[in-house]
């Protein structure tokens, strides 16, 4: 029941999954994915950074590869006289020396740089970081350290009067704006930009798209109306589908019938990410799956491409049906063609109804609700891909689903599949 072809990104991010965990083990990861240890050891040799996030949540050199100085070992086939092995040790102890200095001075500079990076402009911070502590460390250490180039922080610093006159001037024009929004706090950049340029002179009016960047620095706004997103938009389609499950989300075996749908990933900018899956009924596992920032027919086809990857073939999914909602992308005719492709028939509830898809709409519960818990988004698109691929690897492979009589669905799945006949 293992899934045999893995895309390079499905690799990518188990090898950001280990990275970023803290004190995770291949042995640990390996069992979320499903996969052999040596699979995921050869992942990482191909993919990893050779770092990895300790207990504390800072990073390490990776344990996989461990190094050992040639001077901690004698070398094979040579007998050492007390004297050379004295000189020997005495030569490891001042390497551990200098490597423990070197230590204590980078933990002191990164338990400084710890509170600089808190604030906006990452790389600006490390720019300000190597600045604010040069005369205590070294320039070149201090680089090193945060990963800036040093050619880039000459650069920057020598650009800093200019920088200075734009941030007075910048300071300048947020007075104003805000003058302008205290009387109107429904006024965005394009109706503030009018404002600022009502009456003044060519040479001096303001681009709006500075004035839209100060904005969005100072946290100026205009007022607007916060929507639920909408995921299913219906599209007016010749082709009619039948509702081919009638609400009855179930199986006799895997692989027969699936749903899906699509569901919005908050962010903290206002934007949103989006995941698009297929469900198999029977053993409720997350067969196939696709993450995009937006809600085009590539999205639902990729996650029905992944579902037949995981199945083993092209050809896997031929006599499944799938189940939908009405969603322009699902009654589209490239998605009527993929499925045609793989074999697959198409099933789709009433318009409006989410009852008809409730399994689906189910799962997307779910995941926000034991994902996001008390947050209300995510910080950021890196840090939702990999939070929503966490959580979907631990549901198919480790977390208990009632349905599944308290197994995992991959389990329930291999469980069931060792008591089928063997083919004659």
């Amino acid at each position: 029941m293992a899934r045999k072809n893995y895309s390079d990104e499905f690799r990518r991010q188990a090898v950001d999954l280990y990275e970023s965990t803290p004190a995770a083990t291949v042995r640990g990861i390996a069992d979320d994915l499903g996969v052999e240890r040596g699979t995921l050891r050869h992942w990482l040799d191909q993919f990893g950074t050779g770092k990895k996030t300790a207990a504390d949540g800072t990073m390490t050199r990776s344990p996989l590869k461990p190094h050992q100085p040639a001077s901690a070992v004698s070398p094979p086939g040579v007998e050492e006289t007390p004297e050379q092995r004295i000189a020997r040790l005495e030569g490891r102890v001042a390497e551990l020396e200098a490597e423990t200095t070197k230590l204590t001075s980078e933990r002191e500079i990164l338990r400084s740089a710890a509170k600089y990076f808190g604030r906006g402009d990452e790389l600006v911070t490390r720019f300000q970081f190597v600045a604010d502590h040069q005369d205590a460390f070294e320039v070149k250490r201090l680089c090193e350290l945060v990963e800036i180039e040093r050619s880039s922080y000459y650069a920057w610093k020598a650009a800093a009067l200019g920088r200075e006159a734009r941030a007075a001037a910048d300071a300048e024009l947020a007075a104003k704006i805000r003058q302008i929004h205290a009387d109107d706090n429904t006024v965005g950049a394009p109706r503030a930009t009018a404002e600022l340029n009502d009456g003044v002179a060519v040479e001096e009016r303001v681009n709006h798209k500075r004035v839209a960047r100060v904005m969005r620095q100072h946290g100026i706004a205009g007022y607007q109306k916060k929507r639920r997103v909408k995921t299913t938009i219906p599209e007016p389609s010749d082709q009619k589908v039948p509702d081919l499950l009638k609400r009855d989300f179930t199986a006799k075996a895997h692989n027969e019938r699936y749903v899906g749908d699509i569901t919005y990933l908050p962010l903290a900018d206002g934007t949103n990410l989006y995941l698009a899956t297929v469900i198999d009924c029977f053993s409720r596992r997350l067969v196939g799956w696709s993450v995009a920032d937006h809600m085009r027919t590539s999205l639902v086809e990729d996650a029905l491409k992944a579902a037949a990857a995981t199945r083993g073939s092209s050809q896997a999914l031929a006599g499944a049906v799938f189940h939908s909602d009405h969603g322009s992308v699902y009654t589209s005719k490239d998605y009527a063609k993929l499925c045609a492709d793989l074999g697959v028939t198409q099933s789709m509830g009433a318009v409006g109804t989410s009852a008809d898809n409730a399994l689906a709409e189910s799962f997307n519960a779910t995941l926000k609700r034991e994902v996001l818990q008390d947050a209300a988004c995510w910080s950021d698109e890196a840090t939702c891909r990999r939070q929503v691929f966490r959580w979907i690897l631990r549901y198919n492979t480790k977390r208990r689903h009632s349905w599944c009589r308290y197994q995992s669905p991959s389990t329930y799945e291999s469980l069931h599949a060792a008591t089928l006949p063997s083919a004659a």
